[in-house]
């Protein structure tokens, strides 16, 4: 049986969670049909805050195996685009990335994937080109809804909170949002995972903190009118994904909603239940 990079196989890691697939908490959603006669489905993975293209990897290779066209971006300043770094970089940067490996590659019928904070990046791409997507899924991601259309909160007169600007503090080069200043690596996979701590190790970077600030500013309703799944992991025990991030999708029927017994950077942790969950969207 193929083991998972925390050592667990998948029936082992569905067994000892006590969670089925026939279990899952799911909200009634109408799955988007194949648009090709193959089952060929065409793939955008797009990373969170501090990663980039390389925590797909394994996923990546899983679903290209099957014959699934793949594509998983840097955006600019992370990851190997990290050379690109500067103060300019922001959301609109990294939506705009994303957009133009759609666009570039001539892609349709896109099934969208974006993890923690891209959950802003995907809505941003799928309000601009909605005819193109076919689902957007939410990887333990944030789901933009009212007035939580930006990483940082602000005060009633539009500027940063005391928050974020204590933050700020902490920034290389007062606009590089450094990981290693705030968080230990068990906020992304567990602390006993040492493959995994040792890659994220090697791989993360500075993310530009406009990515955080800048506010999502919608044209086309965002996610609205688009087939969208949430996959909640629920076995995040270190800062675990909030119900705010959540937002809608949890309660909403036209959200299919799904907690799933993984850690927040399951692609790492386990790439080949990822994989097979997305290859069945």
């Amino acid at each position: 049986m193929t083991m998972t990079k925390s050592g667990l196989s998948r029936r082992a890691v569905a067994s000892g969670l006590g969670i089925a697939a026939s279990a899952l908490t799911t909200n009634t959603a109408v799955a988007a049909t194949d648009s090709n006669d193959d089952g060929r489905k065409s793939f955008v993975l797009v990373h969170g805050t501090w990663h980039g293209g390389w925590q797909w990897r394994d996923v990546r290779r899983n679903l290209t195996a099957r014959g699934h066209e793949v594509f998983a971006p840097s955006c600019t300043g992370c990851g190997d685009r990290k050379h690109l770094m500067s103060p300019d970089v922001g959301l609109d940067t990294h939506i705009t990335d994303i957009a133009n490996i759609i666009e570039y590659e001539e892609l349709q019928d896109v099934i969208l994937v974006g993890h923690s904070f891209a959950g802003m990046i995907i809505t941003g791409v799928a309000d601009r080109m909605k005819d193109r997507i076919k689902r957007l899924v939410f990887l333990d991601a944030l789901v933009p809804h009212g007035d939580r259309m930006s990483g940082t909160s602000r005060k009633e007169d539009g500027s940063f909170s005391d928050y974020w600007i204590k933050r700020q503090e902490k920034f290389i080069d007062g606009y590089q949002m450094d990981f290693f200043e705030e968080y230990p690596l068990e906020m992304i996979v567990p602390a006993d995972d040492e493959e995994n701590i040792a890659w994220a190790k090697r791989r993360i970077t500075p993310h530009p903190a406009r990515g955080w600030s800048d506010t999502l500013e919608l044209k086309n309703g965002g996610w609205e009118g688009v087939p969208r799944t949430y996959l909640h992991c629920v076995a995040q025990v270190h800062s675990p994904t909030s119900m705010g991030m959540i937002g809608p999708a949890k309660d909403d029927p036209e959200w299919d909603y799904r907690a799933m017994p993984w850690h927040r950077n399951a692609m790492m942790t386990n790439a080949e239940d990822v994989a097979d969950v997305l290859a069945e969207l």
